[in-house]
C-alpha cells in the first residue's frame, strides 16, 4: 500500500462485466488527508508504519506541467494521531485560501513521543515524486522548531533529493556541514527564544561557511521568542526564493 488513495477502488457494473477503477488523484486546489507506507527494518525485523499526511495540489496541477513539491515539517505540539492539528501552522495553513500557492505541499504528521524520521520522510517524497507531476529538480523542505530539526536531518542525510531548505528556529550537527555546504539554506530564528536558543541556528550557519559553503544565510527576528515562523511563512519572499533554486544549478 502507497497511499490510501491509490488502493482504493471503485466497482463498474456493466452488463455481464465487472470492472475495476483505480481512484483517482484528488482534486487541483483542494487539500486531501493521504496515508503511506513506509517499510524498514529494524533490529533485523521487517516493520511497516503508517505516514499520515496533507496532500495539497494547487489549482494549477494539470498533470502534465511538472511543479514544485514542498515538505513540510511541523514542530512537538502538532504531533499525534489527530491530522487537522497540522494545519495550525505553515503551508498547510495557508493553501486553505492560497488555492494557486505554487508548490504541491506534503504536511506528515509525527506520531506522539516521536522525532522526524529522515528515512521515512525521503521515502516520501520519493513517493510523491514518482507518480505525481513533479518537477525533481525543484524539491524542498522547510520545518518549524522539532520540523527545523528534521529539515537540518533530512537535507544532511539525503543531500541530493533537495534544492534548497528552510529550516525555522531549529538546529542540526555542525559536523554535517561538509555535506550541507552545497544547498541553498535560508535560516530563520528569533533573538529572544527561550525554548531552542538562537544559537543552535548560528552554529549550522558557521560551521557550514567554516566548510567553504556559501549559500546559507541566517536571518534574526529581533525581540521575537520561539514563534519565528508566522512572519517567515508570511513572508513571500521566502516562497520566491525557494522557486529560484534547482537541485545541480
Amino acid at each position: 500500500m502507497r497511499r490510501l488513495m491509490m488502493t482504493a477502488f471503485t466497482i463498474l457494473v456493466i452488463p455481464g462485466l465487472p470492472v475495476l477503477l483505480e481512484a483517482a488523484d484528488p482534486a487541483a486546489g483542494t487539500q486531501t488527508a493521504e496515508e503511506f507506507s513506509f517499510k524498514e527494518r529494524v533490529d533485523g525485523e521487517k516493520t511497516e508504519t503508517a505516514v499520515h499526511y496533507w496532500l495539497f495540489l494547487p489549482q494549477q496541477y494539470d498533470g502534465k506541467e511538472k511543479l514544485p513539491l514542498m515538505l513540510f515539517l511541523h514542530g512537538a505540539g502538532e504531533r499525534g494521531d489527530d491530522l487537522e492539528v497540522v494545519k495550525k501552522w505553515g503551508p498547510p495553513k495557508i493553501v486553505a485560501s492560497r488555492k494557486d500557492f505554487p508548490f504541491v505541499v506534503a504536511s506528515p504528521q509525527c506520531p506522539s513521543g516521536k522525532r522526524w524520521n529522515a528515512a521515512a520522510m525521503a521515502a516520501l517524497v520519493d513517493d510523491l515524486a514518482g507518480r505525481l507531476s513533479i518537477d525533481k529538480t525543484r524539491i524542498y523542505v522547510t520545518g518549524l522548531s522539532m520540523g527545523g530539526y528534521g529539515s537540518w536531518d533530512l537535507m544532511a542525510r539525503y543531500p541530493r533529493i533537495f534544492a534548497a531548505g528552510v529550516p525555522i528556529c531549529g538546529g542540526g550537527d555542525p559536523e554535517t556541514a561538509e555535506v550541507l555546504k552545497e544547498i541553498p539554506i535560508w535560516v530563520f530564528h528569533g533573538d529572544k527564544d527561550t525554548a531552542v536558543p538562537l544559537a543552535h541556528s548560528q552554529q549550522m550557519v558557521e560551521a557550514i561557511k567554516k566548510a567553504g559553503g556559501d549559500k546559507a544565510k541566517l536571518t534574526i527576528y529581533p525581540g521575537v521568542g520561539h514563534n519565528s515562523w508566522s512572519a517567515t511563512y508570511a513572508n513571500q519572499e521566502v516562497y520566491d526564493w525557494l522557486l529560484s533554486h534547482r537541485r545541480g544549478k
